[in-house]
């Protein structure tokens, strides 16, 4: 049986979203969509410039892109989502990916640190190992920033990868960067009495907050972390509409945490699919039933 032409609207423009466009294009790798993706895709920007792997997506005939137009609020009884300029959009099947944001403001510094708030982050910073090992010439020293499930987990993959991590759940008032010449971004913390803490890198792993406001208006049932709840099938509790990446929580863990965003993509990607099934075989009962 055939899909029905299906519209997908994608709130939000990160990796996790990137990464369902690819997916459910038949651009990603491996190329294994379950099946053609016979529809269109709008998606939802809430910044006017553009990294280049969107760019290319925004090539593709199926795919458009709305720059500077962050999703407001949702309908999900008439199906329309409302941007911040007004513009409405229609949508057969809608997915939140609007991120996570820090739960507090960035320490002094922080950008010359390595940061860890997905499993995606894993792979930066297992690189960044490299490096320091290759600079120091022995097993690394790390500095680990943070409390909670992300900081347990960054300290998994720090040794894992061979580092000794050293954490401290007491917030630093800065980054202290490596000194001029130095292959190491960041070498220590410093606390605002003073004193402070010294290795060969620096992790921060600080709590997050899901973007989830757009859920509000739509009545979803949101987890006690503040992300959206989610089933294993990243289906929300409207009909119609779901969520991936760090807007959402499954088991009251951020999403992030628990699967990378091709693996939430991929997940997403076959209930779209699915669902565009179900409404053909319906389409197609209601017609025999009309005939």
């Amino acid at each position: 049986m055939s899909t029905a032409p299906l519209h997908v609207v994608i709130a939000g423009a990160g990796p996790a979203a990137q990464a369902l466009v690819r997916r459910l294009t038949g651009n990603s790798a491996p190329r294994h969509a379950l099946r053609p993706f016979a529809g269109t895709i709008t998606v939802l920007s809430n910044r006017d410039e553009c990294p280049e792997a969107l760019l290319e997506l925004a090539e593709l005939p199926q795919v458009s892109v709305r720059f500077g137009q962050a999703a407001s609020f949702i309908d999900p009884h008439a199906r329309i989502v409302t941007t911040v300029d007004g513009l409405d959009f229609t949508y057969d099947q809608l997915v939140i990916a609007t991120g996570s944001t820090p739960a507090l403001p960035p320490v002094t510094g922080s950008t010359f640190g390595l940061n860890y708030s997905t499993i995606d982050d894993a792979g930066a910073i297992g690189e960044a190992v490299k490096d320091a090992t290759r600079v120091v010439g022995r097993r690394p020293l790390g500095i680990l920033v943070g409390t909670g499930p992300a900081a347990g987990q960054a300290e998994a993959v720090l040794r894992a990868r061979g580092v000794r991590p050293v954490r401290t759940t007491l917030r630093p008032s800065a980054v202290v960067p490596s000194i001029a010449g130095s292959a190491l971004p960041a070498t220590g913390i410093l606390f605002e009495d003073g004193s402070s803490m010294n290795g060969d890198l620096v992790v921060l792993a600080e709590e997050r907050t899901a973007c989830s406001e757009l859920a509000e208006s739509a009545g979803l049932v949101k987890s006690p972390d503040g992300g959206i709840a989610v089933g294993r099938d990243l289906a929300t509790s409207v009909p119609g509409i779901w969520a991936i990446g760090d807007a959402a929580s499954c088991d009251g863990l951020r999403l992030g945490l628990l699967l990378s965003a091709e693996s939430s993509a991929m997940l997403c990607a076959s209930g779209l699919l699915a669902a565009a099934v179900a409404g053909s075989a319906a389409a197609a009962h209601q017609a025999h039933v009309a005939a």
